[in-house]
């Protein structure tokens, strides 16, 4: 492509990028010196797996990749013990230099199922943070001002509501923007939220006189309540190493409406594509759960393959519109707790639900059933005497064997 259609191919879904003219310079000079470009996103590993909302802005590292370009995914091993305060009305809670090691390790798992691993570079930014000394970090932090981080709306919030706001969390936004001096970086991605944390790179990179960095946001993704951001506290999220089934089943449970955001953030298809299914859906053409459908098999595939996106179609067809078991339940056997166990019990130790009040929850929500039969009580006790099949919520099968030492 020349440097105009790689912009018109980069722009597609993005909100912003800072600046566009400064890019196509970067993408003309790439081209005339065969360099590609270095293109940095970075994610601090605070949780152990990565949702579809992650993937909105590594799909747009792809596009990079794609195009020749060299991607650098950036684990902020480092920052992460920080922890971000982007968008957040509280201090976050930092974790152990054991969890993060352990977040970090599935990261890099979970983004092949969508970069090329053999043209992808993996940083760590401890390897440079963690050699910094205290005469480095007053360097960098006089770069900045107090009132230059108040401008943040996050931090402002907090301090016009007398919320604190600990000292180290403005270091945040100052480590991350050294990464990028660290780097060299030529492009930095991130969602809209990490706007202010990106464009302090490109003030830290003109401090130390490096060519700042171009900055391109892309949208956040609602999560399948189609209200707040996906997010794994907030229970509304799909991972991309959920099994399959599951994936397939909470797409499928999205809003039409919402449905064409995830068409337009997920999808691979082409805007005129997208465009026309929706012209299809509005003259009543197509009904909308086979458009539904359709993307949720696209989603399968890409993480899963087409073999499991198959399979649970079929499942879901065969559990949603026959109303049957699907094909295949998985079988745990568990060890019983004398001659009965109380059903919540059971449910918590066969992995269905993560404690006994959330089981209970969904008894009473009408959400459980025991071998086909709605349960109504939260107190039924099992006997070991016999196998029982458990359904969970919409989707979630589990077929119990009950084992005695």
């Amino acid at each position: 492509m020349s440097p105009e259609e790689q912009l018109r191919f980069l722009k597609r879904g993005t909100v912003e990028i800072l600046q566009e003219e400064e890019l196509l310079e970067k993408l003309r000079r790439s081209r005339q010196s065969g360099e590609p470009l270095r293109v940095k996103l970075g994610m601090d590993p605070t949780a152990p797996n990565l949702h579809l909302g992650h993937t909105v802005v590594l799909q747009k590292l792809k596009h990079f990749q794609i195009l020749g370009h060299q991607v650098i995914f950036l684990i902020g091993d480092f920052t992460g013990m920080i922890g971000d305060p982007s968008g957040k009305s509280e201090t976050r809670r930092p974790l152990s230099p054991e969890e993060i090691q352990a977040n970090a390790k599935t990261y890099q798992d979970q983004i092949f199922k969508i970069l090329d691993p053999g043209k992808t570079r993996i940083e760590l930014n401890s390897r440079w943070l963690g050699n910094l000394k205290g005469r480095d970090l007053i360097e960098i932090s006089a770069r900045f001002t107090v009132a230059q981080m108040l401008e943040r709306e996050d931090f402002h919030t907090r301090y016009v509501n007398k919320l604190p706001i600990a000292i180290h969390e403005f270091l945040y936004p100052l480590l991350q923007a050294y990464d990028s001096v660290s780097l060299q970086a030529d492009v930095e991605l991130g969602g809209t939220d990490q706007k202010f944390n990106l464009l302090m790179g490109r003030e830290l990179q003109r401090a130390f006189r490096q060519t700042p960095q171009v900055v391109i946001t892309m949208p956040i993704l609602e999560g399948i309540d189609g209200v707040q951001k996906m997010s794994k506290s907030l229970g509304n999220y799909i991972g991309i190493s959920d099994p399959p089934g599951e994936v397939y089943g909470k797409l499928m449970s999205i809003s039409d409406e919402l449905m064409w955001r995830y068409y337009e953030l997920l999808s691979d298809k082409e805007t005129e594509q997208i465009k026309a299914l929706q012209s299809r859906v509005k003259s009543q053409d197509v009904n909308p759960r086979d458009v539904k459908s359709e993307l949720a098999g696209e989603i399968v595939s890409r993480f899963h393959g087409a073999d499991s996106a198959a399979k649970a179609h079929h499942d879901f067809d065969r559990l949603f519109r026959h109303r049957k078991v699907p094909s295949e339940v998985p079988e745990l056997r568990l060890l019983w707790d004398g001659e009965k166990m109380w059903l919540p019990r059971l449910m918590t130790k066969a992995g269905l639900t993560a404690s006994t009040s959330e089981a209970i929850r969904l008894i009473e929500q009408g959400g459980v059933s025991l071998d086909g039969e709605k349960v109504r009580e939260a107190n039924l006790e099992l006997p070991s005497s016999k196998p029982y099949l458990l359904r969970a919520g919409k989707r979630r099968f589990l077929r119990v064997i009950p084992t005695r030492q």
